[in-house]
């Protein structure tokens, strides 16, 4: 008795037209559906599910394409078969698309004159950290960006920057101004003591070297608190 071959789900068997890869090039990228970008991602799928089942099941489990961003190994191992290769091709094109953010919206505000904008630069990459970091923003004479970098990592639950080597960048790069950025894990934006402490010995240690400190911000989880204006620079 012959025996009857179960018709293939695999998204080769598929027509042509409504293969991901296939529908990008003709239609482009806004054609297509999260899962049918994630498939693309994943090239192939694993045993029991094409790449467009496990895209299916990996986003029902995250919700969310920036739910994925700072996730450990073992927020993936329900995903049998799906190796460290393609968990990090994953995260590596999420971290791309965040880079690509800040590199359009750059350009177009240099010049910074409200913490609204400086937030519209660093959000993205700072929202769903789950470690406290500490950034500075350095600005020239016309307030327009020189630079943008780390100055501390901390535990969940601060950051200790060191106000010397933050002046000494500043001077480094001819900087005029600074804006402090920092981010809250728990989303709640009030600023602690130890913030309030910071904040206060930048400024003070900023001002002895002729260095305007312009904001102190706190980024949460879609919104933000800014020092300046809260009128609380001292």
């Amino acid at each position: 008795m012959a025996i009857k071959k179960t018709k293939s789900t695999g998204i080769r068997s598929w027509p042509q037209d409504d293969r991901p890869r296939e529908k990008l090039l003709k239609k482009g990228a806004g054609a297509l559906s999260n899962s049918e970008l994630l498939a693309i991602l994943l090239r192939t799928g694993v045993k029991g599910n094409s790449a467009i089942d496990l895209a299916r099941k990996m986003l029902a489990k995250f919700g969310m394409f920036r739910n994925m961003s700072h996730t450990d190994a073992r927020e993936w191992e329900e995903f049998k078969g799906l190796g460290p290769a393609k968990i990090a091709q994953i995260k590596a094109a999420l971290e791309i698309g965040k880079r690509f953010r800040e590199d359009e919206v750059l350009p177009a505000k240099q010049k910074i004159a409200t913490a609204k904008e400086v937030v519209d630069i660093i959000m993205p990459q700072m929202r769903d950290l789950k470690t406290e970091v500490f950034k500075v923003v350095y600005l020239n004479s016309n307030n327009k960006i020189i630079d943008i970098a780390d100055a501390a990592y901390g535990t969940v639950n601060q950051a200790a920057p060191i106000v010397r080597e933050i002046i000494h960048s500043a001077l480094q790069k001819f900087a005029a101004a600074i804006i402090c950025v920092h981010n809250h894990p728990s989303a709640n934006i009030a600023p602690s003591a130890e913030d309030k402490k910071i904040t206060g010995e930048l400024s003070a240690a900023a001002k002895l070297l002729g260095i305007r400190m312009l904001d102190h911000i706190i980024i949460g989880d879609g919104n933000y608190f800014s020092f300046a204006d809260e009128n609380m620079l001292g």
